[in-house]
């Protein structure tokens, strides 16, 4: 095209480095727009281009934002809320409208993304994208090794059986539990399935993302390399146009 902006500058304003080395990725024909191989005096509309790097998806469109929370306890993952209750977009400081990726229950503490791309969040939550979410989580009792066996092999839940999951013992009645399913209250309903009780849930990792240092009830945006992670997790997905349509 004859109008837009130079690929170069677009990729660069993505982080894909300098525009010297975005030259360098588009003259190796890394890089697609459309579906095409690039060239170096190709024009892109970054709104409606899709452009891909190594065959992924590139976070090139202008005026998308993402934010990482630390939800706390008591704050419901809506935009709004008919009881009046807080909600999680009244701890993102931003004049973006944005929306939460997925949902926390309301006692369930820990990392949300919050963003106004709507096809990265349908990406991140289709069950086919397998994007990954860790919880630390405090139960009643001490489970035992079988006990923690059967959640790592799938337990029977009223919606069907779970998925294998990744499950170790952190302390006395201290798990980390790692699903790539989203069900509602999945990880509880888990936990109850097997005798014991969830006193506190804490989510800690989602698919790449994650940050200890966040204290509850803020929110951070995401670098550009935070953003092209999380586009490389679901970029077999992206690729996958029977099973997700965005």
């Amino acid at each position: 095209m004859d109008t837009g902006e130079r690929l170069q500058k677009t990729l660069a304003r993505a982080g894909y480095g300098s525009r010297r080395a975005c030259e360098l990725l588009i003259d190796a024909g890394r890089v697609t727009i459309d579906g095409r191989v690039a060239g170096l005096g190709n024009r892109v509309d970054p709104e409606i281009s899709e452009i891909r790097v190594d065959g992924l998806l590139a976070p090139t469109a202008p005026n998308l934002v993402y934010f990482l929370l630390n939800k706390p306890a008591g704050v419901v993952t809506t935009a709004d809320d008919p009881q009046g209750r807080a909600t999680v977009l009244t701890l993102v400081n931003t004049s973006v409208r944005i929306f939460p990726v997925g949902r926390l229950d309301m006692n369930t503490e820990g990392l949300l993304l919050l963003t106004n791309d709507g096809r990265l969040a349908h990406l991140i939550t289709h069950p086919s994208s397998h994007v990954s979410k860790e919880y630390l989580v405090r139960v009643v009792g001490d489970p035992s090794p079988g006990s923690i066996r059967k959640l790592r092999e799938g337990v029977e839940l009223d919606d069907g059986v779970t998925s294998p999951a990744q499950v170790s013992r952190v302390s006395e009645g201290v798990l980390r539990i790692v699903i790539h399913e989203g069900r509602n209250r999945q990880v509880r309903r888990m936990c109850a399935a097997i005798g014991h009780e969830v006193i506190r849930l804490v989510r800690t990792r989602i698919g790449p993302i994650s940050d200890a240092t966040l204290a509850p009830g803020q929110a951070r945006q995401l670098s550009l390399g935070e953003v092209r992670k999380l586009m490389e997790a679901v970029g077999v997905a992206r690729d996958d146009n029977s099973t997700i349509q965005s």
